[in-house]
């Protein structure tokens, strides 16, 4: 199966003269379903100081699968701010006829603008062989703050093959790049220097020009995670677990140890405030039926 889809937003301005983040480009073919949506769990503050455009990854099929190749294409417009989540984990599994099955996520994200993915674990099951790339262009002005779980098999379980790549750049320049290979194929993938005894590994990048001067400093938080900062105006969250709780409660610590805009601490509003909050981003956010083109399983929006 070949799936692409497309989001991309940009800054608007309300009758107010307020300035808006709106979704420009929705464009989804299953089993990569995007939809606007509303809050999900406790956001960085930093997205409570203006408008954000919220959508959700949901899953219309199982997999990816062996054979499978998916592509999502983002784009976070100038000013711009878009939070992206994921409605419930993702399995990578064998396909019926082997192969390689792969996923490729190419974001852009414009001056001043600011994307947050709020990532839900991927779990390498048995018998799967998957290559998961991550592309990342932001502007010199862009902010960016990224979750990302790793999960190797299922209870129980002997995990398959998983080949992630990772690569950041800044203004046109490297920022980050990362290359992790874990299951049956890898070399060492066991050892003490990789994921020794633990089956999750995960990470938070954060990227904020305001740094440029004084990064937060190395924190060893824990016996498996740590705050590191990296070579310009950012930092990574690292965390091993035995299981994808544990992961989440350690790399919110050490979110919460940035402080100030990226801290997700005391960050949901009261429920009468979310309802008050659901109503002023209706008309930003909703998308009319009437607007929305169905083919089959392709779904494509533009406004």
């Amino acid at each position: 199966m070949t799936a692409r889809a497309t989001l991309a937003t940009r800054q608007d301005f309300d009758h107010t003269g307020r300035p808006v983040s709106k979704v420009h480009t929705l464009r989804s073919q299953a089993p990569l379903i995007l939809r606007p949506t509303h809050s999900k769990e406790p956001e960085p503050q930093v997205l409570r100081t203006g408008s954000v455009a919220r959508v959700s990854l949901v899953s219309g099929a199982a997999g990816p699968l062996g054979g499978d190749d998916f592509e999502l294409n983002i784009r976070v417009g100038a000013g711009s701010t878009l939070l992206l989540n994921e409605i419930s984990s993702t399995l990578l599994l064998p396909g019926a006829r082997g192969g390689r099955s792969s996923m490729r996520i190419n974001i852009a994200v414009e001056e001043d603008a600011t994307f947050v993915w709020m990532g839900e674990p991927i779990i390498a099951a048995r018998g799967c062989h998957h290559v998961h790339t991550i592309n990342i262009d932001l502007a010199a002005s862009a902010r960016l703050f990224m979750r990302d779980e790793l999960q190797f098999g299922r209870h129980k379980e002997q995990p398959g093959n998983l080949l992630q790549n990772m690569r950041v750049k800044r203004d046109g320049q490297p920022l980050f790049c990362q290359q992790q290979q874990i299951g049956p194929a890898a070399v060492g993938w066991r050892s003490c220097a990789v994921l020794g005894q633990h089956k999750c590994i995960g990470t938070v990048l954060v990227v904020d020009p305001q740094w440029c001067a004084n990064q937060p400093p190395t924190h060893l938080f824990s016996a498996n995670a740590a705050l590191l900062p990296l070579e310009g105006p950012a930092v990574m969250i690292s965390a091993l677990a035995a299981e994808t709780w544990t992961l989440r409660k350690h790399l919110e610590q050490g979110i919460n140890l940035l402080g100030g805009r990226w801290s997700v601490a005391s960050t949901e509003p009261a429920r009468e405030d979310r309802q008050a909050d659901r109503h002023r981003r209706t008309s930003d956010q909703a998308i009319p039926i009437s607007e929305t083109i169905r083919q089959g399983n392709d779904y494509e929006y533009t406004n």
